[in-house]
């Protein structure tokens, strides 16, 4: 029998050494929110491919849809020859999305193309180059995503020059003392020196950061950006990469906020575990670019969209949004329980928007200094005990939770205890 080690050597032979791992073993097989490696080991998983699988891994209902979308068509390219199952999806998020004004949409393959395009839309429509957007932010791997990103380790190093024409404000995070009235005195000095909003195509941000850390905007700051647009003809685009498509307890994370967007990115669990992202947004902006302008040759592939609207069904059928609201009460209730037992003295913070929860590693509780090692000895400690986690943050120290939204709360209480007997034992190192 093969055995993770095996295939750790095989790996390293031949895969590129700039693809990081998370996990020590190799998966084999994958149902729901479980994952077995190729020696039987079972996990709970709680990192859902990075927030990909928010259905959970094969869901009957997805697999049967691309299992009907293969025996018809598998690629003709959309910009060749147009399909029903890339329309419908367009149809089905135009009216998903929020927003009280006509949208339309378009589909590429990964988060980052969709960021690009949305850049391409902004600045296509207001004739500027200016792009704001915010510390600890993150929008991708590509020139431009990483231009717009804010981490430089090990995103950025080693890539330089990045597109120019970014600026990049403080995002309101109370947790690290920043406030609404930092951020717009920040606006006003940029205003003020290095470019006007007449100067500014569009504003990127992240309803929840995601790799920065599961920083949660409030609706003041989201309200503060659209009246600012609203006054200098600036386009409001919403990164939801991660927090789109259930994975907040409502469609969209914007949603929580009673604000809208003029472009809203998707991507992620939008293909059910195929890649598949889009751009969605107030027709007017995006039909401003002229046709041949966007595209691309498997943006939107038959697969992915019969995939995708399987999942949407899904979501409705099963009731999985208020299903995730549930699951991410009880997840935020535990991880409290946690931050207050007299051992476990390095839960800085616990935050959550729906089932978008996380937990903040901190060398004390008075200093609230990042400790990045720490949190990387809990996410291995928590692999030997079974569950899969994900760190975050600019300094590493931040466990986020991406459990699929229809994970039963048994194995939600499962993957919880896997984590707590981790902390533990962690903790009872450092008293040593």
């Amino acid at each position: 029998m093969a055995t993770n080690q095996n295939f750790v050597e095989r790996r390293d032979n031949s895969v590129a050494r700039a693809i990081a791992y998370s996990a020590t073993f190799t998966a084999a097989r994958a149902e729901g929110s479980e994952v077995w490696d190729v020696e039987g080991t079972r996990y709970v998983d709680f990192c859902g491919g990075i927030g990909c699988q928010n259905v959970g891994h094969r869901h009957p209902k997805v697999i049967a849809a691309i299992q009907a979308q293969l025996s018809t068509l598998t690629h003709t390219c959309f910009q060749v020859s147009p399909y029903e199952s890339y329309i419908k999806l367009a149809e089905r998020l135009n009216a998903l999305a929020p927003g009280d004004f006509t949208k339309k949409s378009l589909f590429f393959s990964a988060g980052g193309e969709a960021i690009e395009n949305a850049v391409k839309i902004a600045r296509h429509h207001t004739g500027r180059a200016g792009l704001i957007t915010f510390t600890n932010g993150y929008h991708g791997r590509s020139y431009m995503g990483m231009a717009l990103s804010g981490r430089r380790v090990p995103f950025k190093t080693g890539f330089r020059p990045f597109p120019s024409e970014v600026y990049r404000l403080p995002f309101v995070d109370p947790f690290r003392s920043v406030s609404l009235d930092d951020t717009k005195r920040a606006f006003e000095n940029l205003f003020r020196s290095d470019a006007g909003p007449e100067d500014i195509a569009a504003i990127f941000f992240e309803p929840v950061q995601g790799e920065g850390g599961y920083n949660i905007a409030d609706a003041e700051f989201l309200r503060y950006l659209r009246t600012l647009c609203d006054q200098h003809g600036i386009v409001l685009v919403a990164d939801e990469i991660q927090t789109g498509i259930g994975r907040s307890g409502k469609m969209f994370a914007m949603e929580h906020f009673d604000v809208s967007a003029d472009l809203t990115c998707i991507g992620k669990s939008l293909g059910g575990g195929l890649p598949l992202s889009g751009v969605v947004g107030r027709s007017d902006i995006i039909d401003c670019v002229p046709p041949g302008g966007l595209g691309g040759t498997f943006g939107g592939n038959p697969l992915a969209c019969a995939a995708a609207l399987a999942l949407l069904e899904v979501i409705e059928e099963d009731n999985l949004l208020s299903a995730g609201l549930e699951m991410g009460q009880r997840i935020d209730t535990r991880l409290r329980k946690f931050a207050t037992k007299n051992s476990i003295d390095f839960i800085g913070d616990v935050r959550a928007l729906g089932c978008m929860n996380c937990i903040e590693i901190v060398t004390d509780k008075t200093t609230n200094a990042p400790d990045g090692d720490l949190c990387a000895q809990i996410v291995n400690q928590a692999l030997q005990e079974g569950v899969l986690l994900l760190s975050a943050g600019p300094a590493r120290n931040v466990i986020r939770f991406l459990p699929a939204l229809n994970t039963s709360l048994n194995l939600i209480d499962e993957g919880l205890d896997c984590l707590e007997r981790a902390l533990d034992q962690v903790a009872s190192i450092r008293g040593h």
